[in-house]
Formats: structure tokens, C-alpha cells, sequence
């Protein structure tokens, strides 16, 4: 079966189970984004962006696909799981790894509970006589039995739920350009231009939180070694997912900003209440149409997409726990099922204890969002600078196109978003990085500095020239 030999070479024996295909890859990264995820910060996003939202989302999956394009070369070269931790630390050092899916848990260990979080409290709104915490226990004990049946279980309870999101979308998409049409709201391009309030370090803040719409196309990587079809299947699902999904982004978005009924208090106020992309369903169809969309984002946020995201988590878990990098425990995988048991165990109580702690705090969700945001950007940066190392610099590729430009442009984009995100992020972000650095530094005290198996030397001049 294919992938046996890939990991052979590196040391590694083939425990998980070979059995999703390119269709599948694409149902879980879009399921893991969500088709309608903006709907849930699509006020925070206006209003950060000075009403440009579409135009912050399209930046955002311009920057991406460079993005996407690094996560191709590197799958390709290292057909694992593990994602960054993997790609740096073979790209790069072993240590470079560490600190990369270090930085990395940041993103896939706190994104599970803040959409449990979000999908709780949503629901709470709905259904006032259920608390919060009932909803995060049920949406973490359903995700958590799916998840540890097996990966055939999970791919086809989101590709059902996935469908359910897409029809939401579609209603949604035509009756907002049904009232369009019939004189409702502002018909305009102000969402992609305002001469009034651009600028580039607005946009560039903007995309910062806008990328949380975007965090799953990456995930696709950690089913590297669950794929029937081979590494470079998950560099086209990425590319075609992110492509996809920006699209749909930008025209749910472009439709709502000119529904908004108070732009003006909105970008003056903010979305206080998280509820501005819900009013401009309302204006379009009325409030039917307003709690079909709450109510299918808090579904789409609590099962599918907090499903995926514990599957990609409880993969980086293992990956990094298989290398001695973590507690040896999580790299247990349940023979029957084929899943590593433990790392999905312990992602689902994780998940739980940060809900259920960040819901006592009024800034909680905000916060995370940025934590989680500047995570999975840090880590892009790793990422990028790992093509040019390992296929420019040790494999001495002649592809400069594939090699040096698209990660170059990438990296540019990214850091730019960066340091013009939330400074309270940029605080904390940095703050865990120097954390890990402590852990590391641990590691080596105790003789168990990092160390990849099946590391070889880079090969003379001239004999990669890989194609893109």
C-alpha cells in the first residue's frame, strides 16, 4: 500500500489506517474551515477592516495560497504527520521543529475550545434553559465517541454535515441578493474599497482576525499518513479547499456588509454582541432567516469543525509524542480502530476544561481568537522559511520559482499581518514561544534533545531538481 515504504525510511511503522481518498480530503478541510464561518466574527472583521471585510478576506486567501503552496513542497518531501513540527524539523533541525509545533499547539490545542466555546454559547442564546457548560459537554462527548470510532467514521459524519452547511449557505446567499435586487440595503463596492478608511495596516489587522475563518486547509496535512492516494493528493486538496472557500467567504461577506442596517454604529461600536452578520440576514429575510444562520454556525462551529479540529490536534499530538517530544502515552494508537486513542482523549478533555474556564471570562473568546490566530501565522513563517532550507539551501534545488519566490512572497505577506496584529496577541504568543524555548532547553538537560529518526545528509550538487 502506498505510504508503507515513505515511513519505513524514516523509522517509522504504518499504524494509522490508509483509507481516505482526495474526496475526502477535500470534505474535512472544508468542513474544518467552515463554508460559513464568517458569519460568527463577520462584525469584528468589519469593523477592524473600516468596513472593507470582503477585501480583508481576499487578502487573506491571496496570502494562503502561498502558504498552501509551501505545505505542497513540504508534504511531498515528508509524507508524515506532524505538519510544521515535521517540516521544520527535517527541513531545518530537529529543535527548529520542536519550537515550531510548539508554537503550533497554540493554534491546534486551543481551536477545539473556542469553537466549542462559540457553538455553546450560541446555543445557549437559542435555548436559554440549557447552560452553557451542558452544551460543551455534549458537543465534546459526540466529537470525542466519533473521533475514537475510527477516521472512515469521521469523514463520513462531516461530509453529511457539510452538506447541511452548504445548503444553509446557498439559501442564505440567494436571498440576500433576492432583497438586493428589490432596493433592500446599500448595492456598492465599499466592502473591497473605501478611499475613506484604507490603508494597508488597517487590511493587514483586519486579515489577522479574519484568518481564523481560514485555519483548517493546513490541517489536511496532519492526514499525511491516513491518505490511500499519496502526499501529493493533500497539496491539491489544500490548494483547492482554501481557493474554494475564499470564494464563498468573500460573497457571503460582499452580500451582508451591504445589508448591515447601522454601518455607521458598527464601525464606531464594534459587534459587541457578535450578532452583526445575523442582523443583515434579518434585513434581508427576516428572522427566520437570522436563526437559520446562528443556529447553523453554533452546529457547523460545536460538531463538524471542532470534530476535524480534534482530529488534527490529537495527530500533532502524536506525531510530536512518537519522537519523545511529549509524553510517551500519546503516541498509543488503538489497534482495532486505528487512531491514536490516547492524544484524541486527552484533546477532547483539554478542549473541555479551556471552555468551560475561558466562559467565565468576558474577554475570553476575543482572546483566543488572537492566541490562535498568531499561533498558526508564526508557524506559516516557519513553514516558508523551511522550503527555502531544505530544498534550496540542502538539496540545492535549482526550482527557485517553487523554492525561493513563492515562499519569499509568502513569508513577506505574512509577516506583515503579523506585526500588525492584536499586540495582546503578539504579548502572549511570545510569551508561550519563550516557554517553549524553556521546555526545550529542558529536553536537553534531561538527554532527550530532540532527534527526527530517518534523518539523512543532503545530497551532492545538482541532483535535486524537483518540478513543481
Amino acid at each position: 500500500m502506498y505510504g508503507q515504504d515513505d515511513l519505513a525510511r524514516y523509522g517509522y511503522r504504518q499504524e494509522l489506517s490508509r483509507q481516505l481518498r482526495l474526496r475526502d480530503l477535500l470534505a474535512y478541510g472544508l468542513v474544518y474551515m467552515v463554508p460559513i464561518a464568517p458569519m460568527a466574527i463577520f462584525g469584528s472583521v468589519y469593523a477592524g477592516s473600516g468596513g472593507m471585510v470582503a477585501l480583508a478576506y481576499a487578502v487573506g486567501v491571496v496570502a494562503l495560497v502561498f502558504t498552501a503552496f509551501s505545505y505542497a513542497q513540504m508534504v511531498k518531501a515528508f509524507p508524515m504527520s506532524g505538519s510544521v513540527y515535521n517540516y521544520a524539523g527535517r527541513g531545518i533541525r530537529p529543535p527548529v521543529g520542536f519550537l515550531a509545533g510548539w508554537v503550533i499547539l497554540l493554534d491546534y490545542v486551543l481551536v477545539p475550545g473556542l469553537l466549542y466555546l462559540v457553538a455553546s454559547v450560541a446555543m445557549h442564546s437559542t435555548v436559554p434553559a440549557v447552560p452553557v457548560w451542558a452544551w460543551l459537554l455534549g458537543f465534546v462527548a459526540v466529537n470525542t465517541v466519533v473521533n475514537s470510532v475510527g477516521i472512515r467514521m469521521t469523514a463520513v459524519v462531516t461530509r453529511v454535515m457539510l452538506i447541511g452547511e452548504l445548503i444553509v449557505l446557498a439559501v442564505f446567499l440567494a436571498v440576500a441578493g433576492w432583497a438586493l435586487a428589490s432596493g433592500k440595503g446599500r448595492f456598492g463596492w465599499d466592502a473591497f474599497y473605501n478611499p475613506d478608511t484604507f490603508t494597508w495596516s488597517v487590511v493587514a489587522g483586519a486579515v489577522s482576525i479574519a484568518v481564523l475563518s481560514f485555519l483548517g486547509f493546513d490541517g489536511i496535512s496532519m492526514l499525511a499518513e491516513e491518505t490511500r492516494d499519496g502526499a501529493r493528493q493533500i497539496g491539491r486538496a489544500m490548494a483547492a479547499v482554501l481557493i474554494l472557500a475564499g470564494v464563498l467567504f468573500i460573497a457571503q461577506t460582499w452580500l451582508a456588509a451591504m445589508l448591515v442596517p447601522n454601518p455607521d454604529v458598527l464601525l464606531a461600536e464594534g459587534d459587541v454582541n457578535g450578532t452583526a452578520f445575523y442582523d443583515a440576514a434579518a434585513m434581508a429575510g427576516g428572522g427566520s432567516l437570522a436563526t437559520l444562520c446562528a443556529v447553523a454556525t453554533a452546529i457547523a462551529w460545536g460538531l463538524p469543525n471542532s470534530m476535524v479540529a480534534q482530529v488534527a490536534t490529537s495527530r500533532l499530538l502524536y506525531a510530536m509524542a512518537r519522537d519523545r517530544q511529549l509524553p510517551a502515552f500519546l503516541a498509543k494508537v488503538s489497534v482495532r480502530r486505528s487512531v491514536p486513542i490516547n492524544a484524541t482523549l486527552l484533546t477532547g478533555a483539554v478542549s473541555l476544561a479551556l471552555g468551560l474556564y475561558v466562559a467565565t471570562r468576558a474577554d475570553g473568546i476575543t482572546l483566543l481568537s488572537s492566541l490562535i490566530n498568531f499561533g498558526a501565522m508564526v508557524a506559516f513563517l516557519v513553514l516558508h522559511v523551511s522550503v527555502v532550507v531544505h530544498h534550496l539551501i540542502r538539496r540545492r534545488s535549482g526550482n527557485w520559482f517553487a523554492h525561493l519566490l513563492m515562499p519569499a512572497i509568502g513569508f513577506v505577506i505574512l509577516a506583515y499581518v503579523v506585526v500588525n496584529a492584536n499586540i495582546a496577541a503578539q504579548r502572549l504568543g511570545l510569551a508561550w514561544l519563550a516557554l517553549g524555548v524553556l521546555v526545550l532547553a529542558g529536553l536537553y538537560l534531561t538527554g532527550r534533545r530532540p532527534v527526527l529518526s530517518g534523518l539523512a545528509p543532503a545530497p551532492a550538487a545538482g541532483r535535486d531538481m524537483e518540478r513543481v
